[in-house]
């Protein structure tokens, strides 16, 4: 199957068309299921951008990573890509391989990075839950594009490989029940020090949320390069 490694090829344009429009649209890739691209009225051209690809939890749609991300994309001046998964969750997760999400995302980079201007350094990552698993995941097999991980209470990660070496964000609620973070954000933080992963680990007294707290600490981690 195509993508069935988990590799993302595409990679921002040194050519692009000059795109200048912003705020919300619908990416033409998968009708109902496409992904949403939010630009901030602050874009222009002239100065490359930082980009998030935000990946929601079981469940959700590209419409809650947009919620969740809109107005810190308007106060940051990063574009935000919010793709949504084909079935109730992620390949991986849904299906026990990769495939079909991973062409999406990859399909919808492509898209973005023709049209806008993207700074190559400052791309990142970024999910809650299931989608911080998926995040974890696939930035791990491709820290080459994704130089940042940001991972709201994931339960777990399972890259085939690892490519490059992403700096990561793990942020999770020590009353969390439906992740518990003792099996998960816990030990996946262990895995990754022990890897020698430039982490920032984050504990907060909450249960399975994204507090605006933990957004601020992971976005100021990531745009201070």
């Amino acid at each position: 199957m195509p993508h069935s490694s988990g590799e993302i090829v595409a990679r921002p344009a040194a050519s692009r068309s000059q795109d200048a429009s912003s705020g919300l649209r619908r990416l033409d890739q998968r009708g109902d299921r496409s992904a949403l691209l939010y630009v901030p009225a602050s874009y222009s051209p002239e100065r490359p951008a930082p980009l998030v690809v935000m990946l929601h939890g079981a469940g959700g749609t590209a419409e809650h990573s947009v919620n969740l991300l809109r107005c810190h994309a308007d106060e940051y001046g990063f574009v935000l890509l919010a793709p949504t998964s084909e079935a109730a969750t992620w390949d991986v997760i849904a299906g026990r391989r990769y495939g079909p999400d991973v062409k999406a995302i990859d399909d919808a980079l492509s898209q973005v990075f023709r049209r806008y201007a993207i700074d190559p350094h400052r791309i990142a990552v970024a999910g809650f839950s299931d989608g911080a698993s998926y995040a974890l995941s696939l930035g791990l097999m491709n820290g080459e594009l994704f130089r940042h991980v940001l991972a709201f209470s994931p339960g777990f990660m399972a890259p085939l490989d690892e490519r490059g070496r992403p700096r990561v964000f793990i942020s999770h609620g020590v009353w969390d029940a439906v992740l518990p973070i003792d099996p998960c954000s816990r030990r996946i933080a262990r895995d990754l020090r022990s890897a020698g992963y430039d982490l920032e680990y984050a504990e907060f007294p909450d249960k399975h949320s994204v507090p605006p707290a933990m957004i601020e600490r992971a976005l100021a981690r990531f745009l201070s390069g």
